[in-house]
């Protein structure tokens, strides 16, 4: 093997590159280092030089002993047999090459120092290093060029972004939340995914996107990332920036066009029209907004918001009003019980089933989250049952269908002398009409086909789900239920 390094005569031989020499303490040889390169501070990539680690170290071993260490051929041999250390350590962490950063070897430095006993040299090179970055850290502070200036796309016009506007939305968002969730990393994380020339919309994404990562770290971004989408779900629908002082007016006013916008587009019913809906939009409480999470906010805007061709029309606070309204269409004094199920529906204090929140108020205002139905054994009724479970689906119900009724497998079939296929090829096509018919387009259909325990079919049934088979005779969407009666846990119970 042949060493890294020179061993320096004087300061200033110290400084000159050294030749590779035999080294029968394993250092590696000078061509194997050739394989690797450091990072630089400022991103420079330049070749690894030991030479410039002994350099490093005897400016230490000369802080702490005075010019005389230099002439020493102690110190010179301590200084030597470090640097060799140190390559070899940084060396075996990457066998193969590679690169490493100036602060990884300095670091090193640091550690061979304290290994090799020289507290005092360490204690000197770390001091050294502290003033160093502080040097560094005052100079980049006088010399930092300013930022480059972003621009964005504000309704096709490209404009400077108002960095200052910005942080002010990421502050609002966070008030309030404790004096763990700060601006500060989200509108860093914010600008550090922006480009020059990026629409304005995609500024507000990213940053929401920044708020998410944080959620991992302290739960409470949730709520300054609901808050932050909010922001962008107001913009979307009432077309301007609304700030958090000014939504409880901007609900008044926007509540009863709401209405009529989503009764003209056929999508909310008429009868809603004759509330007194001034009434009911000063009665809507903006600042119950702030108790979502982002999780539940981002479902509500993805799902349960009404929307005309994939732009949403509708509020938080609208949202629970319009379920509330739809709840007291045949109510008395319509307008005091729908503000009474607002109260409780927008402060979570209750919550109404999925199909109810989908439906209520408009024009098909299926509100049952279930449907419980027997399969009759006829062909035009199990086609008919099938075709109910589309149509039930289509406005968010779920089902529930017994098929017991339907004979077995190898039943005879008196109308055409032939031999029933059983309740599994029926299963299957139950199965891919609630693929096909989704819940109002919200969510996968959900069916449960049950069985009781005494029919012929039981056995295959029970292996509807499986992932192995006859994929034809499988029906992986949808659940499978055995009905067990009282008579057969009896004999089970007596044996028999």
């Amino acid at each position: 093997m042949q060493t890294a390094l020179n061993t320096p005569s004087t300061p200033r031989a110290v400084a000159t590159t050294p030749q590779p020499q035999r080294d029968t303490a394993g250092s590696p040889a000078g061509n194997a280092l050739a394989h690797y390169q450091i990072i630089r501070r400022n991103g420079a990539v330049v070749p690894f030089e030991p030479s410039k680690i002994a350099i490093a170290m005897m400016k230490a071993f000369l802080a702490v002993h005075g010019t005389q260490g230099a002439a020493s051929a102690s110190v010179r041999e301590t200084v030597d047999g470090l640097t060799q250390a140190v390559v070899r350590a940084m060396v075996r962490s990457r066998p193969g090459g590679g690169t490493f950063h100036i602060e990884d070897v300095q670091d090193q430095v640091e550690l061979g120092l304290m290994r090799g006993g020289h507290h005092e040299i360490a204690r000197a090179y770390v001091l050294y290093r502290d003033r160093r970055n502080q040097e560094r850290a005052r100079q980049g502070a006088q010399e930092a060029p300013a930022a480059p200036l972003l621009h964005v796309l504000d309704r096709g016009e490209r404009v400077a972004l108002d960095v200052n506007e910005l942080k002010g939305l990421i502050e609002s968002a966070c008030e309030g939340l404790g004096d763990s969730i700060t601006a500060a990393p989200i509108q860093a994380e914010t600008m550090r995914n922006l480009y020059d020339g990026v629409p304005l919309d995609e500024v507000y994404k990213a940053s929401i996107l920044a708020a998410r990562t944080l959620i991992e770290k302290d739960p409470d971004y949730t709520f300054a990332t609901a808050r932050l989408l909010l922001h962008t779900i107001f913009k979307e629908i009432i077309g301007r920036e609304v700030m958090p002082v000014e939504r409880a007016q901007a609900y008044t006013d926007y509540f009863p066009q709401f209405i009529k916008k989503g009764v003209d587009n056929e999508l909310l019913d008429e009868k809603l029209l004759q509330f007194d809906l001034p009434r009911l939009g000063a009665a809507l409480k903006a600042e119950r907004d702030n108790q979502f999470d982002y999780l539940g906010l981002q479902t509500l805007y993805d799902r349960y918001f009404l929307h005309v061709r994939k732009t949403r029309i509708e509020l938080p606070q609208a949202f629970f009003m319009r379920v509330a309204m739809g709840l007291s269409l045949n109510e008395v004094d319509r307008e005091a019980r729908a503000i009474e199920f607002y109260e409780v529906l927008s402060s979570f204090d209750f919550m109404s089933s999925t199909p109810t929140l989908f439906n209520a108020g408009t024009l098909r205002s299926q509100l049952s989250s279930c449907y419980l139905t027997t399969v009759p054994d006829d062909l035009d009724g199990i086609y008919e049952s099938i075709k109910e479970n589309a149509l039930l689906s289509k406005f968010a119900g779920g089902l529930g269908n017994d098929w017991t009724r339907v004979r077995a497998l190898g039943s005879h079939i008196k109308g055409t002398n032939g031999e029933s296929q059983g309740v599994v090829p029926f299963l299957k096509v139950v199965n891919d009409t609630a693929v096909a018919v989704n819940q109002g387009g919200k969510r996968k259909g959900a069916v449960c086909t049950y069985l009781e325990t005494w029919h012929l079919d039981i056995e295959e049934f029970l292996e509807l789900r499986k992932n192995t088979g006859d994929d034809r005779r499988r029906t992986h969407d949808m659940n499978t239920a055995n009905w067990i009666p009282d008579l057969f846990m009896r004999r089970v119970m007596e044996k028999g």
